[in-house]
């Protein structure tokens, strides 16, 4: 199975996007990288999840950087069976269990939402949250593509395919749970990481390799693909016949439906998902996409894919590590009022963009991370000031600058609201208001822009990629940020005036108007003051919910007022 090494090299991004370009040249000569993630909407899409999309997105960004064409897309696999109601969402109780077996976008979205169906309002916020983040991908609804035919030809062919696919199944029948995902997670992480959170095995649960379909086995024998019943909605069928010349199919559903159809014809079903998955691969050609501890147990998705797409669909399977849970901190006081793990979004209600982006830069998949929702948000921005410092400084070890810079900036060299160097080209992190970079150092023209790349001191400058955004302080010959001598000043009287906003945030006065309700990604920052410890940032105005009650929270846990 191919992996990408998990280098011990301190940027771990710029290593994996030397072996996905070479992989891609390898397999496809002159044509774009494919970076790809997959979403399941079925429910609040957690800060878990988002690791999935921020690993291709660091690699995607750093591949363009270097001017190599590349596309991350992102598979909203909004077709896949609503398996649970989730908990402590409101409005919803036992009774959408009657929804069970029905594609996500015919479940109706929870009361008060105004999207049409329950997996465009989990998509819906998702979207936000990746905006906010600057984070670019090509959405694709898997609604979309199998209602519209355009997996017809892999339809049919898996289908002609059933036996060959069975026996490759057959090697590996068995199921990855909860518990196996679990015991998977702690063979993978430091002892000091091996108990699983709550929220770590609620992820696990909610994961696409939870009790995993491989395709029914009836008296017809197997196939590769389930029917929605056209009276229920729901997966609930069985096959009972089928002839390949013809391609007519015979079902039945346990709601007493029996139905024969022309499966060139049928837009109401899809392959099961341990073959859905590995024909994707094959279909859009994705060279890097990662994969959950929960989907590398053996047996798995990702692990029976390999063998499915080299031996069944012709194609390769993608490079890519595993990558470790995201824990939470704080998680028992979200859980009793939220009712479910924290999404992205709950994040920036108390993080700026670019601190929530540095979390997942900053360390390598294989290695699992905890997001702080108690007082250790404190520290958290404590180290993030001293970092900005050190960066300012140019004082900041090359790895450190290089998260730095890929947390505060992105290829599409777009302006953040962010105490960042001046002069450099910055991410779109909130708000929709983007503008174009003006690439090199207006006050040093020598310096590069980009495709003028400009190695570390010491590295291959063949592959600059981020390495163009690094230039040599003049006094330490340390690596720095261009243009970056005066943030930390800026950032001193920023800080000071979140503190003020987030003081009165957190003692329940109003505080500035925000755009839209939102935090703007003001956050958590500490200061010495007469009173002790002073959080800073700002949050919504007088709102028991929300930012308002995570910062009082927080400020709270912290000894604040």
């Amino acid at each position: 199975m191919p992996t990408v090494a998990q280098s011990t090299e301190a940027d771990w991004v710029s290593r994996i996007a030397d072996e996905v370009i070479a992989e891609a040249e390898r397999r496809a000569p002159g044509k774009p990288v494919v970076c790809a993630s997959g979403l399941s909407p079925s429910g609040p899409i957690h800060l878990g999840n988002l690791r999935e999309v921020m690993v291709p997105h660091l690699v995607a960004d750093e591949i363009k950087r270097r001017g190599v064409p590349c596309e991350h897309i992102l598979s909203w696999d909004d077709y896949d069976r609503f398996r649970k109601v989730p908990a402590g969402i409101e409005g919803v109780d036992t009774s959408w269990s009657e929804h069970i077996g029905k594609p996500l976008t015919l479940v109706p979205a929870p009361p008060g939402s105004e999207h049409p169906s329950w997996a465009e309002h989990f998509k819906a916020a998702m979207v936000r949250a990746l905006d906010e983040l600057g984070v670019e991908v090509r959405g694709i609804s898997q609604t979309e593509m199998y209602t519209s035919g355009a997996y017809g030809e892999q339809i049919l062919f898996a289908m002609r395919e059933r036996a060959r696919i069975d026996a490759v199944l057959d090697r590996y029948r068995t199921k990855v749970t909860p518990e196996s995902a679990a015991k998977a997670a702690k063979k993978q992480s430091k002892p000091k990481d091996a108990e699983m959170s709550a929220a770590e095995i609620e992820a696990a649960e909610g994961s696409g390799a939870a009790g995993e379909d491989d395709g029914s086995t009836g008296d017809a024998g197997y196939f590769p693909y389930k029917p929605y019943c056209s009276v229920c909605d729901r997966d609930l069928t069985t096959i009972t016949a089928y002839d390949d010349e013809s391609t007519r199919m015979t079902y039945v559903c346990r709601c007493g439906n029996e139905e024969t159809v022309l499966l060139s014809e049928h837009r109401r079903g899809k392959l099961v998902w341990k073959v859905d998955w590995p024909m994707r691969w094959a279909y859009e050609g994705v060279v890097f996409e990662p994969s959950g501890v929960d989907h590398q147990s053996p047996g798995s998705s990702y692990v029976v894919g390999g063998q499915l797409v080299r031996e069944i669909f012709g194609g390769e399977q993608p490079i890519g590590p595993m990558y470790a849970f995201v824990g939470i901190s704080g998680m028992a006081k979200m859980s009793s009022s939220k009712g479910g793990v924290p999404t992205p979004l709950d994040a920036l209600e108390i993080m700026e963009a670019p601190l929530l982006r540095w979390l997942y830069a900053r360390r390598r998949p294989n290695q699992s991370f905890k997001i702080a929702f108690d007082q250790e948000i404190q520290r958290l921005y404590d180290e993030w000031d001293a970092l900005e410092r050190k960066v300012a400084e140019g004082a900041a070890q090359p790895a450190d600058a290089a998260a730095y810079l890929r947390a505060t900036t992105t290829a599409a060299e777009r302006t953040a609201p962010h105490p960042a160097p001046a002069a450099v080209p910055h991410a779109g992190f909130g708000g929709g208001h983007h503008h174009r970079g003006r690439g090199a150092d207006a006050a040093h023209p020598e310096r590069a822009g980009p495709g003028q790349p400009r190695p570390l001191p010491g590295r291959d400058a063949s592959a600059p990629g981020l390495r163009a955004a690094l230039d040599q302080h003049p006094r330490t010959g340390r690596a720095a940020h261009p243009g970056a001598r005066g943030a930390g000043h800026r950032a001193a009287g920023l800080a000071r005036r979140r503190r003020a906003r987030v003081a009165a945030a957190a003692a329940g006065r109003p505080g500035r108007p925000l755009v839209a309700g939102r935090a703007d990604h003001a956050g958590l920052r500490r200061a010495q003051g007469p009173g002790g410890p002073v959080a800073g940032g700002q949050a919504d105005t007088g709102a028991e919910g929300g930012p308002a009650r995570l910062l009082r929270a927080a400020v709270q846990a912290a000894g604040g007022p």
